[in-house]
């Protein structure tokens, strides 16, 4: 190949400049292996399988994820318990009767037809369970990256927007473990908590069951650090020791001792564990006391059974973290809102170090291993599932 002369480099035209990452040159055809995806039945959650998908082939606008790491808790089993209602399963379009569980977690951008954003950007967001995700970003702006594809309409921006890392104020390299396990959940208990002193039920404590769950500890975290009401962590027999040595808990009674707490007390409980037995106590037991109940997680999936008689006290109601989250961000302005949940998440990480057990996943049979056993409540609560379907 004959060498450029300086008159050849002037004529060709610059590389694109690309909001997110480096200078982007002409994308390249790259041999990207097949893609792998983990399917979970929607009827019956204990099946699943494993489909091979050819390589992407994009079109004008669209974005290739290279899928690096995902986390996987008690949170993502909730994300098919609300699967048809919350629309979870719509965020990645399946063969019929199968779904992709989301998940948060980190990817690359390993080729772009989009003018704004670069090969090479990694991002923070949601991500099925699969090596691919393309996107056909919307906006590229200060924010990140949306997803404007068409079976996102109507679903919340916040599900459908990727933080580039170059721009993330929250983002440290060597904390991308805890950041995947913890901040999806974390913000949810952020805007519980901020939900609740918002609405100034005038309670004396916050009630949280499953209070070994990640999403509860964070939640038990931010209503101590609050000071404005006691918290209570309920839980099982098999976890008492471990909730009851967090110390992020003003007291811990086990699911039998809900009868046991005085009920003089005005309460607000936040049923992170989807038992319809548990909630009937806690109403039974608080009556009139309880002035606020809602419903996040379903930790506890197959006691989700319903009731038939009228429960005491308020209506349960399900809390939207987005709805929160836009209402903060109106009211306090986007730089304002990010402000108070960084110092928040910062005292969050700090505290989850003395606990959080980061576990690592290769491969499909790791993927199998920890659906299987976080669906079935066998996992650890100190332990934090990072995975790949990548070999490595």
């Amino acid at each position: 190949m004959p060498i450029s002369t300086v008159s050849e480099i002037a004529r060709r035209p610059e590389p694109r400049r690309c909001r997110w990452g480096p200078v982007l040159k002409e994308n390249l055809p790259l041999p990207h292996p097949a893609g792998l995806d983990f399917l979970v039945n929607k009827s019956d959650w204990k099946q699943h399988r494993f489909d091979n998908s050819p390589t992407p082939n994009l079109t004008n606008g669209q974005v290739l994820f290279r899928v690096d790491r995902f986390a996987f808790t008690t949170n993502n089993i909730t994300y098919a318990v609300a699967g048809e209602s919350l629309r979870y399963w719509d965020f990645f379009p399946a063969a019929k009767g199968w779904g992709r569980l989301p998940t948060m977690g980190y990817a690359d951008v390993i080729e772009s037809k989009h003018a704004e954003v670069a090969v090479g950007t990694r991002c923070f967001g949601f991500y099925p369970m699969s090596r691919y995700l393309v996107i056909e970003p919307s906006a590229v702006n200060e924010a990140g990256i949306i997803d404007g594809a068409a079976h996102r309409e109507g679903i919340a921006p916040f599900y459908a927007q990727y933080n580039p890392t170059t721009g993330d104020a929250l983002y440290h390299a060597e904390h991308e473990d805890t950041l995947m396990l913890m901040r999806g959940l974390f913000m949810t208990s952020f805007l519980a908590d901020d939900f609740i002193a918002d609405r100034d039920f005038g309670e004396q404590v916050v009630l949280i069951s499953s209070a070994s769950s990640k999403t509860s500890i964070a939640l038990g975290h931010c209503v101590s650090s609050r000071g404005r009401a006691r918290s209570v962590g309920i839980t099982s027999d098999r976890n008492q020791e471990f909730v009851r040595k967090l110390g992020c808990y003003d007291q811990v009674v086990t699911y039998d001792e809900v009868r046991s707490l005085d009920a003089t007390q005005s309460a607000v409980y936040v049923d992170m564990a989807g038992s319809s037995a548990l909630q009937h106590n806690i109403h039974q037991h608080f009556g009139d006391q309880l002035k606020h109940s809602c419903a996040i997680g379903a930790t506890h999936w197959e006691e989700r059974a319903t009731r038939d008689e009228p429960l005491p006290g308020p209506r349960p109601e399900f809390f939207f973290a987005p709805g929160q989250g836009q209402k903060r961000t109106e009211e306090w302005g986007p730089g304002e809102f990010q402000r108070r949940l960084g110092a928040s998440w910062k005292g969050f990480r700090s505290f989850s170090e003395g606990w959080l057990d980061v576990k690592r996943g290769v491969g499909a049979e790791d993927v199998v291993r920890v659906y299987e056993d976080t669906l079935a409540g066998r996992a650890e609560p100190k332990h934090g599932h990072v995975l790949t379907l990548w070999d490595k």
